[in-house]
């Protein structure tokens, strides 16, 4: 199943979406149709189908690859919200991140051993025998939530990065190809003149020649 689309910030391209569960895609493959899907979802619906869900273009678990890899660029830069966030966790991080921050999330649920049914408390308790110990636990929580969110932005700004980059790589692309072109451009004008200059000079031996011809001429009259 997919990562569930309510849990994100702002639009989700169609195309991030899982064919099958139609939640934002989850360890992803793709078909040769280029038709993505979960890794659990397509592996589920292979058991009892061969062809692709959407189109019914035959597919088999051989044929499948992992996404391209500005699809897959995408799907990691998606922010949303951590699934802790019902019990108090304000986190965004990107899906790249979000793994990681879960697992340190100091909002998860774990159960209390004083309590006679399971209720929630901050993980840190977990490393404490005497729930009295409350700064001290108060500290560690902070601690991790602090690291989660430099995690967070360390990720964020690396993939800030990355973005810039290949909009410079694009745009020195764009320039070397105009550069090209106006070098053709030159290169043909260059070409068009000495044309010219060639018929000129042809037109000029010719009407040398017709002057000499009538010089001849005229002397012989």
């Amino acid at each position: 199943m997919g990562y569930d689309i309510e849990r994100f910030v702002g639009y989700v391209n169609e195309g991030l979406l899982c064919s099958i569960c139609r939640d934002v895609l989850e360890d992803p493959l793709q078909a040769p149709c280029e038709h993505a899907f979960c890794t659990a979802c397509i592996h589920g619906w292979l058991v009892h189908h061969s062809n692709c869900p959407e189109d019914r273009q035959v597919i088999d678990v051989s044929l499948l690859r992992p996404l391209y890899r500005y699809m897959k660029n995408d799907l990691n830069r998606l922010q949303l919200h951590c699934r802790n966030r019902e019990y108090g966790c304000e986190m965004v991080c990107s899906l790249e991140s979000i793994d990681r921050h879960e697992r340190e999330c100091e909002y998860s649920q774990i159960p209390c051993s004083n309590a006679v049914q399971s209720v929630w408390l901050p993980e840190g308790f977990l490393d404490f025998e005497d729930h009295s110990c409350l700064c001290l636990q108060d500290l560690t929580r902070r601690n991790k939530l602090f690291r989660s969110e430099m995690i967070c932005r360390v990720e964020e700004a690396k993939h800030e990065m990355e973005s810039r980059l290949d909009s410079q790589r694009r745009h020195m692309v764009q320039k070397e190809s105009i550069l090209q072109n106006e070098i053709e451009e030159l290169k043909s004008q260059m070409s068009r003149m000495m044309s010219d200059v060639r018929s000129l000079m042809a037109a000029e031996r010719q009407h040398r020649q017709e002057l000499e011809q009538a010089e001849l001429e005229k002397r012989e009259l």
